[in-house]
């Protein structure tokens, strides 16, 4: 039997990536994705929680992450999960853990255009209908080319 590592998430974007280029050319970006969840306890009382994920996408999904995706944008995030650790300038060894993207979807239009492709705001309360109705170049899947060994990147390379 083999292993897994797939995350898949649906969150809003907390805030505008952050995108950069390591020395050797390639871009690399941060966004932060936040999910929502809800239950009853056992009371019966409603109660919300947020956990926030930090995402990384490299290459070309990170220029295109960079382009697309704003504060407060609806995005659907597949991906691996990874920790890196490294030692802080107190010399304590710290860890991280975050997704690794490989496929992003954008689930929203940006304000200012509705499903026409007018420059309106408007709202479409069934998010499967706002989805099949954005134009193809929003709502198009757009996935990483997976890096071969050899293309695998040192921990030391990430700027933040």
């Amino acid at each position: 039997m083999r292993d897994l590592n797939k995350v898949m998430l649906i969150g809003n974007v907390v805030r505008d990536p952050e995108i950069r280029t390591i020395p050797s050319g390639q871009s690399v970006a941060a966004i932060s994705v936040a999910t929502n969840r809800s239950w009853n306890d056992a009371s019966g009382e409603l109660q919300k929680a947020v956990e926030y994920t930090d995402i990384v996408a490299w290459g070309k999904l990170a220029e295109i992450a960079g382009q697309i995706l704003k504060k407060g944008r609806k995005v659907y995030i597949e991906g691996r999960l990874q920790t890196r650790n490294w030692e802080g300038q107190d010399n304590i060894k710290r860890y991280k853990t975050e997704v690794i993207a490989s496929d992003l979807i954008v689930l929203d239009r940006p304000q200012g255009i509705n499903v026409n492709g007018n420059s309106e705001a408007t709202t479409v309360p069934n998010m499967e209908e706002a989805v099949a109705k954005m134009p193809e170049p929003v709502a198009q899947a757009v996935s990483a080319t997976p890096a071969t060994p050899a293309e695998e990147i040192d921990i030391e390379d990430i700027p933040f």
